[in-house]
């Protein structure tokens, strides 16, 4: 992070904004909007600050810029078109510990402005770091859109109810669950945006009688196979209203730094060779919380009903009646094949796809027979150390010795690795390799370097 996103109140204190030109009158409106006591200096202005000095709102210094003019501000902006005075600018504020924001040159200012959606008090910020401020505005006008014009008068409105919220419920999950109901109802919503004050308080008032349930729940998410972009807009929602979200090793840095800052996380994760947490104590980690009233995320790389062992989870959970339900992730198969640029299926290569365990609870559980058929995909989950057993059984039942393999380390993430090869060079290839890795075996793997030549190991 090159800046920390901060929201200043500078209603009557003292800024200092040298230039007068358009672009100064641009950063002019917005300090004026948040109620700062402006003193504008610059040899000449435009005709918006005298009409400005007019009306009372600010204050014009003509003449040339001078350090001393930074006594007792809380803020400086440059923003005349001469480098040489912008540097004056920042120099002095730099001296005297206040933040300055130096327009068009993001290197040299302590403070950037962000582009800004307001629908106050409700204030989205978007910025680029000063390196990008055409793609921070698109972004803006996109979410401009999205956020309807009543936003505002619904936050105003929960304000004025925190007093109440706080004597009426000791909890602080009580709380959240209240505003998570007031948020999502869409009548309340209606009404406050339409002025109705009777209906507005009639369903308040509902909201404060009705029962906050203290049933706990369970959500199984699909985390996705690493990229953090590949998270379900539902599985973001999850983590956004989780009182404790489990999970493990498979799920990214990135996509936990999605997860509410408040909630509590518990690492369960399964290292290679060594159970961290048993199976059967998973389950009743999930129940245990669930019992206690929280609402549960349990979080699981891919999806949580492919080799994620979510179904037994569930059992648990349904034979104590706690309520859940599962947001599917995009699986390992999907995710790592398409990002090293191999179709799972193709019409002149595999007509079919088979999703298999290298981890086997039995020896034998597997028809390796019709496994080693032609025209099919095979994707084997968590098999690295099975990689010499795979080659070995798909040999004996005739698979043919050049059909291609693919090793996809660290699937989808930054640190994506590809080595491919053919069956017989499969336990050495999976040597090369760290876990997590999936194994991709067909004739699709072929079109690799053609369809994806960037990935290439």
């Amino acid at each position: 992070m090159d800046y920390l996103p901060l929201f200043c109140q500078l209603r009557g204190r003292a800024c200092l904004l040298v230039g007068g030109g358009e672009v100064a009158e641009r950063k002019a409106r917005l300090l004026l909007k948040a109620g700062a006591d402006l003193r504008v200096c610059a040899p000449h202005f435009s005709a918006p600050f005298h009409e400005w000095q007019q009306t009372g709102q600010l204050t014009l210094i003509e003449g040339t810029f001078e350090a001393e003019m930074l006594a007792a501000c809380w803020l400086a902006i440059a923003a005349t078109d001469s480098h040489e005075v912008n540097q004056q600018v920042q120099t002095a504020a730099e001296e005297r510990q206040i933040f300055c924001n130096v327009v068009d040159a993001p290197e040299a200012a302590s403070v950037i402005m962000p582009s800004i959606i307001d629908r106050s008090p409700l204030l989205v910020a978007v910025s680029s770091g000063g390196r990008a401020p055409v793609m921070a505005r698109l972004l803006r006008e996109k979410i401009e859109a999205l956020l309807p014009q009543h936003l505002g008068k619904i936050a105003a409105f929960a304000g004025s109810l925190r007093q109440r919220v706080k004597q009426d419920f000791s909890e602080m999950s009580q709380r959240r669950r209240f505003w998570e109901k007031l948020f999502s109802h869409d009548r309340l919503a209606q009404s406050l945006a339409s002025d109705d004050a009777p209906q507005v308080e009639k369903l308040t008032e509902a909201l404060f009688q009705a029962p906050l349930s203290d049933r706990g729940e369970v959500v199984l998410v699909g985390a996705g196979p690493g990229d953090a972009g590949l998270l379900t807009l539902k599985g973001l929602q999850q983590l956004q209203q989780a009182d404790i979200v489990i999970y493990d090793r498979l799920v990214s840095e990135e996509i936990l730094e999605l997860v509410r800052r408040d909630a509590e996380r518990l690492f369960v994760g399964k290292r290679a060779g060594h159970h961290c947490v048993p199976q059967e104590e998973i389950n009743q980690i999930l129940l245990h919380h669930a019992q206690q009233g929280k609402r549960v995320v349990r979080l699981k790389g891919g999806d949580p009903f492919i080799f994620g062992r979510g179904g037994e989870e569930l059992e648990t959970l349904a034979a104590h009646h706690i309520p859940f339900s599962v947001v599917p992730g995009i699986t390992a198969a999907s995710g790592c094949s398409a990002y090293a640029g191999i179709p799972l299926t193709h019409r002149d290569h595999a007509q079919s796809v088979r999703l298999v365990t290298g981890h086997l609870k039995h020896e034998n559980q597997l028809d390796w027979s019709k496994l080693a058929a032609e025209q099919q995909t095979l994707v084997f989950y968590m098999g690295l150390s099975q990689a010499p057993e795979i080659q070995r059984q798909l040999l004996a039942q005739g698979m043919a010795a050049d059909m291609p393999v693919a090793l996809v380390e660290n699937g989808t993430s930054v640190r994506q690795r590809v080595v491919d090869g053919t069956l017989t060079q499969l336990a050495e290839l999976a040597q090369q390799v760290q876990s997590p890795s999936l194994i991709i075996v067909g004739r699709v793997v072929t079109l690799r370097h053609k369809l994806n030549l960037s990935q290439s190991a």
